[in-house]
């Protein structure tokens, strides 16, 4: 295989343009350190969270002692 082959280009998650993805990019999966930068800061200010649903009535306990949600 030619080196050529070997590099693969995939779309930047941040910014959406080119990376070149293999070893030589440090940044991988990003094309730049700013890109790679930004979507760290994303996750340490918790833009990025999964939806779930409220707990039922029958989940929620009075007693503060005990967590939230019964076992």
């Amino acid at each position: 295989m030619t080196a050529s082959t070997q590099t693969k280009i995939v779309v930047c998650p941040t910014c959406g343009g080119d990376s070149i993805y293999a070893p030589s990019n440090e940044f991988r999966p990003f094309c730049s350190v700013r890109c790679k930068n930004i979507d760290l800061g994303a996750w340490a200010s918790e833009d990025f969270r999964m939806a779930t649903d409220a707990p039922s009535e029958d989940q929620i306990t009075d007693d503060p002692d005990l967590l939230q949600f019964k076992q």
